[in-house]
Formats: structure tokens, C-alpha cells, sequence
């Protein structure tokens, strides 16, 4: 059984308390989600990590502050959760899809769908399950977790790996993911279950 990893916006602007769009509490998932990745590595689980790339003046920042724009401090990824094998899936339709330990994926959105290449690349690697952390769990977390779901496949957010915008909301995500057949997890039952094929 295939499993996929999949790391949800760990990027400076949001995992530092300088960050333009800081979600509480996340720098304490940087070792973790380090952890995580470099588990999948190990075991040749495909690691597949969204990151938000905007432009300056973005449609996006009519409702959030300016964040995670491309090419700037606060839109790297922290450099503990890269791996040194990657590629990148740009934005524009038909981008070539580099089939390496790690895929970051572009968004200029909350949801990794609007990415036109993200649906083919999932086809590509025809997971049988998804493992799903990051941030944050009331936005980016939850809507890649819910869109994963539709896929038909197993999916599972790990619960010690995520950070939410908002406790309340945060909590109340992972309620209707569970109720959309979504199961939850930790880090510990994760690297103690998982493998690239098992």
C-alpha cells in the first residue's frame, strides 16, 4: 500500500513569529515536521509540500495580509523540512511534474486544487493513502484534507504535527474532517506504521 506524505505550508511567514501571517504555536512544529519529512525520506515515501507563492497584490490579500510572496524571506519553506532531492510544480498549466522525494507545490490559493497540475500529479502517483500535517489546520490543513478525501482514498491528519489560526476553529476543522470519514493520527503512530509500500 502507497502511502503519501503530504506537508501543508510550512513556510517562514507562517511558522516564525516574525512572520506576515504567523499562526500561534507553529515554530513548535518545525523539528516535527523535519521529522516527519525525514522519516518519508527514509522509507521512500513520496513527500508532497504545498507552498503559497503570490504575487505582490495578490486577489488573495483583499482578505489576508500580504504573505508568502515568491521569491521573498517569508515564502521559503524552513529549511529543516526540505529534503535535498526535489522539484517544484509551478503554477501554469501542463508545468512538468518532477517525480522526486519531494514535490513543493505552488498555490496561490488556500486550496492545493487550484494548482492545475495537482490533480494529474495525484493520478501519477495513484496513492492508496494520504497522511496529511502543516498549517494551518482551520484553513490550508483542512481544505487539502477534505479535498483528499474526494479522491476515494484513505486520508489522516496528524494531529501533533498541525497548528490552527484559531483554537476553537482548529478543533471544529478536525471535527468535520472526522466526519467526512477522515481518521486522525500522531507522529509516533505514523513513523511506527508507515512505510513506502506497507
Amino acid at each position: 500500500m502507497l502511502t503519501v506524505f503530504v506537508d501543508v505550508d510550512t513556510q517562514l511567514d507562517f511558522l516564525l513569529p516574525a512572520g506576515a501571517l504567523y499562526v500561534p504555536g507553529a515554530e513548535r512544529l518545525i523539528p516535527v515536521i523535519a521529522r516527519l519529512n525525514q522519516f518519508a525520506a527514509g522509507v521512500g515515501i513520496p513527500l508532497l509540500s504545498t507552498t503559497d507563492a503570490h504575487r505582490e497584490n495578490d486577489p488573495e490579500f483583499r482578505d489576508w495580509p500580504p504573505h508568502c510572496v515568491a521569491g521573498t524571506t517569508g515564502q521559503h519553506k524552513a529549511c529543516e523540512t526540505l529534503l535535498d532531492n526535489r522539484s517544484t510544480l509551478a503554477m501554469h498549466a501542463g508545468a512538468p511534474i518532477g517525480l522526486t522525494p519531494q514535490i513543493v507545490i505552488e498555490k496561490q490559493s488556500l486550496d492545493v486544487f487550484a494548482n492545475p497540475n495537482f490533480t494529474p500529479l495525484l493520478a501519477r502517483l495513484n496513492a492508496d493513502r494520504y497522511v496529511v500535517y502543516g498549517v494551518a489546520t482551520d484553513y490550508c490543513v483542512s481544505i487539502a484534507a477534505r479535498g483528499l478525501l474526494r479522491t476515494g482514498k484513505p486520508v489522516s491528519i496528524v494531529t501533533d504535527a498541525i497548528a490552527a489560526v484559531k483554537a476553537e476553529d482548529g478543533v471544529r476543522a478536525l471535527e468535520e474532517f472526522v466526519a467526512r470519514g477522515g481518521t486522525l493520527t500522531t507522529v509516533n503512530a505514523v513513523c511506527a506504521a508507515s512505510s513506502g509500500t506497507v
